[in-house]
């Protein structure tokens, strides 16, 4: 893991919903809202005010918290956590691994530098689901990360991917396929991760949410070793009301 956990060359954002509001005005909002908390405690205890200043207090710590684990999360936990998983899957170095939704490469570069005589494709719409996404930026962060010989990108949709079955070794996928609008898209996306991998390839794949119904899903499809775990403190979203899961299962040698 030491290798992975070397100092990151690229820029690779902020995660978060970002088409509304970008980084900066949520993170002004946020540092008022705190701000107008810290003033209302100080106000409310100097006037006797105890329950009120207490809560108020409170309150603030915990946006606090919760901002503090965010910006841990995205800007350092992420690389830990997937360090642990992209080890387990124990690479040999000449695989094809296929990252759905790459954003700006954290995974994607991540399991490039594990790759010398093998490939890293990233897809991705390059929505504002993190700061700053965009193919470019992904591209310029493998030249940074020195990895860009073994790095492709493609703008393609994760349920409908353009790539020949049984094409890949690896599939990994990081906080995205939560994004898509129902049930039904996102079993899409699972059936497409299995189209596109080999017989005996493996795939990880960590989300926020319905990690339990794709590892339902890859055992209705007669997958071997499905795993699904907590990633710990180093993925939660704020804290541990939001934590990440990781599902990893083999595709079976012989698939129907």
């Amino acid at each position: 893991m030491g290798d992975a956990l070397r100092e990151h060359k690229g820029d690779y954002g902020i995660d978060g919903s970002f088409h509304t509001a970008g980084p900066r005005a949520q993170a002004t909002f946020w540092a008022a809202v705190c701000a107008g908390l810290t003033a209302t405690t100080a106000i409310a205890w100097a006037k006797g005010q105890r329950l009120a200043a207490v809560v108020a207090g409170l309150v603030n710590a915990n946006l606090v918290a919760t901002a503090v684990f965010y910006l841990h999360t995205t800007r350092v936990g992420k690389f830990h956590a997937w360090a642990r998983v992209l080890d387990e899957l124990a690479l040999h170095g000449d695989e094809t691994v296929l990252d759905l939704g790459c954003g700006r490469g954290a995974v994607l570069l991540a399991a490039a530098k594990r790759l010398p005589r093998g490939r890293a494709i990233g897809v991705d719409l390059w929505r504002a689901d993190q700061s700053g996404n965009s193919p470019e930026q992904t591209l310029t962060n493998a030249a940074l990360e020195e990895v860009a010989d073994r790095v492709e990108v493609h703008t393609a949709d994760i349920t409908e991917l353009p790539f020949d079955d049984g094409s890949v070794d690896v599939v990994v996928s990081s906080l995205v396929i939560h994004n898509l609008p129902d049930r039904a898209a996102r079993e899409a996306a699972m059936r497409e991760a299995a189209r596109v991998l080999r017989p005996g390839g493996r795939l990880a794949i960590a989300d926020l949410w319905a990690t339990r119904q794709h590892a339902a899903q890859l055992r209705e499809m007669g997958w071997t070793d499905v795993d699904r775990r907590n990633l710990g403190w180093r993925m939660w979203w704020g804290g541990p009301w939001l934590p990440t899961h990781v599902v990893t299962a083999t595709k079976p040698a012989r698939s129907s």
